[in-house]
């Protein structure tokens, strides 16, 4: 990893907050201070009084594209991968559960845990070069939490998810349109204006009305998940894991085992 380490941006207009990746050298891969900054944050919009909502976004064109992978050479063991997957998972709930309804702004790659950052928003908007996947397949090796593919699932539906992984395929901003994963494509010369009228939309609607159905919505999608700590463990106790990290950090092909 490089010494850019990023920074999260919390910033306030009104009854919108906004909180920003920005790491734009790295298309704002998250690195471990990142996620930490992010979960402050988190608990910060739900002490900022009059905040009505919150928007998601990253700087110099991109939303976030994912984990920054070459923090994954220091994991030895399994548990490190379950350790990570499980505190991936309670920043995404804290995301969820924030007393204000979230907004996406996704310009750029949302890809692998950025990915899922999108997904837990309750809005996502795009600008027309934003793609979503997870390319885990062909990259790193590793797999999502279970949560997480319920997450997609709920989100896409399992035809589309399973390709979209199994593939390591994206998604366009057309295609999330038409599947309904976002809600509008505009023009970058537009999109900001056009997220402001979102997010106005959004406050001025009831608050309770809006705190429950997120809530009923989160709990119908988490409804019958285990753990799935022991699949975790297969695929970050792998030696393939290993190997595909090794190679994205040295830019090539990883060779893959099956083991």
């Amino acid at each position: 990893m490089t010494g850019d380490q990023g920074t999260v941006r919390f910033e306030r207009d009104g009854s919108t907050a906004t909180i920003t990746f920005d790491r734009p050298a790295a298309r704002n891969a998250l690195t471990w201070a990142m996620y930490e900054e992010l979960d402050r944050l988190l608990d910060r919009v739900g002490h900022e009084p009059g905040v009505r909502v919150l928007v998601l976004r990253g700087a110099g064109g991109h939303f976030a594209a994912g984990t920054d992978i070459s923090q994954f050479i220091d994991f030895t063991t399994a548990e490190d991968g379950v350790a990570y997957e499980r505190r991936l998972e309670a920043l995404l709930t804290k995301l969820e559960s924030v007393p204000v309804p979230t907004v996406a702004a996704v310009q750029g790659n949302a890809l692998g845990g950025g990915l899922a950052i999108a997904i837990a928003c309750d809005v996502r908007v795009a600008t027309p070069d934003a793609r979503f996947g997870a390319p885990i397949a062909r990259t790193v090796g590793n797999c999502l939490s279970m949560a997480n593919y319920a997450r997609l699932v709920a989100s896409l539906g399992a035809a589309r998810a399973r390709t979209l992984l199994l593939m390591a395929d994206f998604i366009s901003a057309t295609e999330a349109l038409a599947l309904g994963f976002v809600t509008s494509v505009i023009e970058p010369s537009a999109f900001d204006t056009h997220l402001n009228a979102v997010c106005v939309s959004l406050a001025t609607h009831a608050p309770i009305t809006l705190q429950v159905t997120r809530e009923a919505i989160r709990r119908i999608v988490a409804r019958s998940i285990d753990d799935g700590d022991d699949l975790t463990r297969r695929a970050y106790g792998s030696r393939d894991f290993h190997e595909g990290v090794r190679a994205f950090v040295e830019k090539r092909l990883p060779q893959w085992e099956g083991r």
